[in-house]
């Protein structure tokens, strides 16, 4: 089994809208085609900040998506990569995707001389977090929202 990771082109349009219908459903997310097409146009923008890569089978199919985005750390006077949606679609987990996914964020921060890459994961999804802890360090942050102000 060969695992191919590259960036998403225009002709990957609808599997890669597969793919993410499926991450957004997996968290009980409702996708609009707004929304999905403004992600869309910012992971095909050279110049937008959101970047993606997609994973690729050895017939050619899409089976997972990675979604990420430059961030300074003021502290430590460097930037880290943060990953923003990893999704691989359930028939294809446990075989090397996920982390090779991971691994080509990793790499390419390491090209721009960023070697940090963090994520968030939910506490109650313990699939991901037994692979997440397998290969990463957990934070002790809590992430926190501010409430909207018509809320």
């Amino acid at each position: 089994m060969g695992i191919t990771i590259r960036e998403p082109g225009e002709g990957d349009f609808f599997s890669w809208l597969a793919l993410y219908e499926d991450y957004a459903a997996f968290y009980g997310r409702q996708l609009t085609d707004q929304g999905a097409l403004l992600v869309w146009s910012w992971l095909t923008d050279a110049a937008h900040s959101e970047r993606g890569l997609v994973a690729v089978d050895d017939e050619g199919a899409l089976v997972g998506l990675v979604h990420f985005h430059d961030v300074p750390r003021p502290l430590e006077g460097d930037r880290a990569l943060h990953i923003d949606d990893l999704f691989v679609l359930e028939e294809h987990r446990e075989q090397g995707y996920g982390r090779t996914l991971i691994e080509a964020v990793a790499g390419l921060g390491a090209g721009s001389g960023i070697r940090v890459v963090q994520w968030l994961a939910k506490p109650e999804d313990s699939d991901a977090r037994g692979f997440y802890d397998e290969i990463a360090d957990a934070s002790e942050v809590v992430v926190y929202r501010l409430r909207p102000q018509d809320a």
